[in-house]
């Protein structure tokens, strides 16, 4: 009865539903393998709001490179963890980071390198403020930074990705990403191979800077795509069966069972409504 499942065409078909299958449970573990990540990076975002801050050596290896170098990045596990440093901010090479977004308006985050004793510096993103008047993208008044040391807790967060270009207007960088290594290459000392996101400072900030909240990822959604490709490759298998089951019956002569409604209640013919 099912002897026409050998034939080529028959074994094509197979063929093509078993890769169309596997290449769907293939995209669903890959799915579900951002789940776990996305999940892992969210459980550091949760731990990082709750644990005491440590040393930043303690967290972020120091730079052992020249001026406009950056260190290595710190290990994934010591992203968001919660970190405190010393140091002086140069003002002179205040970094806006133009284009960011908080409670729904675009700004400016400010970045200020913060130089400790040994000569290195880090990155310290010190919040959002607004633009001046006349568009999202004219410069803003950025409050003056506190003079002597300042002792800045926040997160070790990486170094954003992507390749921005990074340009000097009236006296500050500017760009559109905080990409370390190439915000070092503008700075005139070594710096750390990741940035602070502030959340404490001593003396205290200035009022008119936002914190930047940390967005959590949304590993769900991935989870959601690994449901849905499971579910296709189920399907795929699924619906190979079933035309090959209605090939069989139509080849052996017994006809497909007619919907339960109609077989209930069977419509009458022309001469029976007579």
């Amino acid at each position: 009865m099912y002897r026409f499942l050998l034939t080529p065409r028959w074994l094509g078909l197979l063929a093509l539903a078993l890769v169309a299958a596997t290449v769907m449970v293939l995209l669903g573990n890959w799915q579900l393998d951002r789940y776990h990540g996305r999940t892992a990076v969210n459980e550091r975002i949760d731990a990082g709001l709750r644990m005491a801050a440590v040393p930043l050596r303690d967290t972020l290896p120091a730079p052992t490179g020249g001026p406009g170098t950056a260190g290595p990045p710190p290990a994934q596990e010591r992203t968001f963890t919660r970190v405190t440093v010393t140091g002086r901010y140069d003002t002179d090479n205040i970094v806006l980071v133009r284009g960011r977004t908080v409670e729904s308006r675009v700004g400016f985050e400010v970045v200020t390198p913060l130089v400790l004793a040994d000569g290195t510096a880090v990155l310290v993103n010190r919040g959002w403020i607004p633009p001046a008047p006349g568009g999202a993208m004219a410069q803003p008044q950025v409050p003056p930074s506190p003079a002597g040391e300042v002792t800045v807790e926040g997160r070790v967060h990486a170094s954003e990705s992507g390749n921005a270009r990074v340009a000097r207007r009236d006296g500050r960088l500017e760009s559109r990403r905080v990409s370390v290594p190439q915000l070092a290459g503008e700075l005139p000392y070594p710096i750390h191979g990741a940035y602070v996101l502030l959340d404490e400072q001593t003396p205290a900030a200035d009022p008119v800077f936002k914190a930047v909240p940390v967005g959590h990822a949304n590993n769900w959604q991935n989870l959601g795509y690994v449901v849905q490709w499971w579910i296709f490759a189920a399907m795929t298998l699924v619906g190979y069966g079933w035309i090959a089951r209605r090939e069989a019956r139509q080849s052996s002569g017994t006809p497909d069972p007619l919907p339960r409604d109609l077989a209930a209640d069977p419509s009458p013919s022309p001469q029976e409504s007579r």
